[in-house]
């Protein structure tokens, strides 16, 4: 019991009621960072700083999406590409079908593709989760490198199942010509995509800030921390990892939507196991467990894609010291840097 005790206080365990304290703070601060950075860029005319900020604000959203699982739940997944891509290919094949007029997945009985948004996103969502629905239960009959493995074996099966399928574009991917709309909104405008992609990463965060904190939090906290302790209270710890899994999934499936549209293309490329590999590092970045440790770990993720990129093609050498330094060094992540020590530590 005393060294459950111990654990418990060492781990970044459920946030509780989110007050501006240090920690509260340095979250307000990258998100005002955020909206204030591409509003600024947009007023000065610089759209391509706009689109890096939404391409920082979804890739937290996919980060927040795994850390539920990989932070919270304690399931170390390497496969989350695969809700990733799935996402993205729900609002690429959408947009090609509405753009010609031809029925879904060339079945003259479904109905013609939709560029509307919402619809996309519901469809990407629901697809997502019962695709992690699926993997979880196969998965989470094992632990440690097998569940790995597992989730990386079905990750990459799409994504040889997506380079075989000619009709969207096999390895090529497929081009969005004109980007999904939201009903009275011009998502052309790369301000209004931005503060639309900001609205859905605050949505997100609000609604795993609520989660964890309420009792099925707690459940999710003690099935990654003593799992035969949960069992013994009468809680089953499969079930509650397998809801936490599936949600995760379905964050990083809206994810994916918003990437495609962001780039106006998708291709295997956001299926394969490095994207997965990417979205962990943004989390291991920022601060697994962290609530913002995502927003934290992709802001400073793409931020030295862009400006290191710039300078050399072998920048992934400086993100790899980067890494091993918040491994070694920071435990917390960039977030855990700046907040300090929470009480949980």
């Amino acid at each position: 019991m005393t060294q459950s005790h111990s654990f418990t206080q060492t781990s970044p365990a459920r946030p509780a009621r989110f007050r501006l304290d240090r920690e509260g703070w340095i979250s307000l601060s990258l998100l005002l960072i955020l909206a204030v950075g591409a509003s600024v860029a947009y007023l000065a005319g610089e759209n391509f700083f706009v689109n890096l900020a939404s391409r920082m604000v979804i890739i937290a959203l996919a980060g927040v999406g795994l850390n539920l699982a990989l932070g919270f739940g304690g399931m170390v997944s390497f496969g989350h590409a695969a809700y990733f891509g799935l996402g993205g290919y729900v609002a690429g094949i959408g947009a090609f079908h509405a753009f010609d007029m031809s029925p879904a997945l060339g079945i003259p009985l479904l109905p013609n593709g939709s560029d509307q948004m919402i619809p996309l996103w519901l469809t990407a969502i629901a697809l997502c989760g019962l695709l992690a629905y699926g993997i979880g239960r196969l998965s989470l009959g094992t632990s440690g490198v097998y569940f790995i493995m597992i989730t990386l074996a079905f990750a990459q099966m799409i994504y040889y199942f997506a380079i075989s399928w000619p009709t969207y574009g096999g390895e090529d991917g497929l081009p969005i010509y004109i980007r999904n709309q939201l009903w009275g909104l011009n998502t052309n405008n790369s301000l209004v995509f931005f503060f639309l992609c900001f609205g859905l990463l605050l949505a997100a965060l609000s609604f795993c800030h609520r989660l964890l904190g309420s009792r099925f939090g707690a459940a999710l906290t003690m099935a990654r921390l003593n799992p035969v302790r949960l069992a013994t209270s009468g809680v089953e710890p499969r079930p509650i990892k397998l809801v936490a899994f599936v949600i995760s999934g379905m964050i990083t499936g809206l994810a994916g939507a918003l990437f495609a549209d962001l780039n106006g293309f998708v291709g295997t490329s956001m299926l394969d196991w490095h994207r997965s590999g990417e979205i962990m590092v943004i989390v291991i970045l920022g601060g697994v467990g962290r609530l913002y440790g995502p927003v934290a770990g992709a802001m400073l993720f793409v931020a030295m894609e862009f400006w290191l990129g710039g300078l050399t093609e072998y920048w992934q050498f400086f993100l790899g010291l980067v890494l091993l330094a918040v491994v070694l060094f920071a435990r917390g992540g960039v977030f855990g840097l700046l907040a300090g020590r929470s009480r949980h530590e």
